[in-house]
């Protein structure tokens, strides 16, 4: 049986900041990944692997060798992991997803590991994916976090996203639902 894609896909690329590597997702970081997403604080705000589902290892083996490339080849977006540049560790991930290829827009999403808090590594790294998106020819990327979830709203401002408002109950949790502040970021916003 043929598989005929639907739309485009991104192109697999590298990109550095001055202080981190954004490059795929690899077998290398599956325990990163699982340490990091067992953490309560990222399991606060993102239900991973779904809400209700614990997050196990091998949740983790499946994200980095299938969910994230499955990502990039569906022609949904891509996953990035951040790894600082100088020591190579593991930092956390940033993608982007629900891609709308007709009207070239696409979200951002991102979460960073506990050990590389406090470091404006968030910031860095959603600067450089959507920055690039725009440089492809994105017309809007959008970034959506739960209201509550102050760390990631200062992400958000810090990298030059415009706040536009609030959709109502939008997002499923561990426990409960929660309201998610949408910022937008228009190849204007960086005139």
């Amino acid at each position: 049986m043929t598989h005929v894609q639907s739309a485009p896909i991104m192109p697999a690329v590298i990109l550095e900041t001055e202080r981190l590597r954004l490059r795929s997702l690899l077998e290398r970081d599956i325990d990163d990944v699982h340490t990091s997403c067992v953490d309560p604080e990222i399991q606060r705000w993102i239900p991973l692997p779904a809400p209700g589902k614990t997050y196990t290892r091998a949740s983790a083996e499946d994200f980095c060798l299938n969910v994230a490339p499955a990502i990039r080849t569906g022609g949904d977006g891509q996953h990035w992991a951040v790894v600082e540049k100088e020591s190579g560790r593991f930092a956390g991930s940033v993608a982007l997803l629900r891609t709308q290829w007709p009207a070239m827009v696409t979200e951002i999403g991102y979460w960073i590991s506990p050990w590389g808090r406090g470091k404006g590594y968030a910031a860095e790294a959603v600067v450089a994916v959507s920055r690039w998106a725009l440089d492809q020819g994105f017309q809007r990327v959008e970034l959506k976090a739960a209201v509550g979830n102050t760390g990631s709203r200062k992400v958000a401002e810090a990298a030059g996203f415009v706040s536009e408002g609030v959709e109502r109950n939008a997002m499923p949790l561990h426990a409960g639902r929660s309201d998610l502040a949408v910022y937008g970021l228009i190849p204007a916003d960086l005139v």
